[in-house]
């Protein structure tokens, strides 16, 4: 499961546990922190204001707490108005590398009678032409992928 699954699904969780509401965890949707700000990644509470009677700010800190304390992913939180900054666990980071190294087919999709076929096209540089920047990084991908 994705981070992205883990938070949206911890901070539905939240919002039943604290709110009494149902919310969707698909629709929520954790977007990237902006640089000038601490955490992995933000969560906006502004569509949980109608289930909390709150403000953003008290809304996004009990949301957070809730989080810290039952989302064993999320090593910390701040609130900036109606946004909850969430900081990743670097433990969580260690597990998602130790799952991809033990599994030894990681990223893979076994091929079935059902796959989707796929043609590879070789790009064959003009020689009369000088060598353009993407016609070598084509050539050098598709030399990757034959040679897988």
């Amino acid at each position: 499961m994705s981070i992205d699954n883990i938070l949206a699904q911890a901070t539905a969780d939240a919002v039943k546990a604290l709110y009494g509401v149902e919310f969707p965890a698909e629709k929520i949707v954790p977007q990237t922190t902006k640089k000038e700000f601490e955490g992995n990644l933000t969560i906006v509470v502004f569509p949980f204001l109608k289930a909390s009677h709150k403000a953003p700010e008290a809304t996004a800190q009990e949301i957070g707490q809730h989080m810290v304390d039952n989302c064993e992913a999320v090593e910390k939180f701040n609130v900036i108005k109606g946004f909850l900054n969430i900081t990743i666990k670097p433990t969580f980071w260690t597990s998602v590398l130790n799952h991809i190294a033990a599994t030894p087919d990681y990223g893979f999709i076994p091929v079935t009678d059902d796959s989707e076929l796929v043609m590879i096209e070789y790009s064959s540089p003009n020689t009369n032409k000088p060598l353009h920047l993407a016609t070598y990084a084509t050539t050098c991908w598709a030399t990757a992928c034959h040679a897988s």
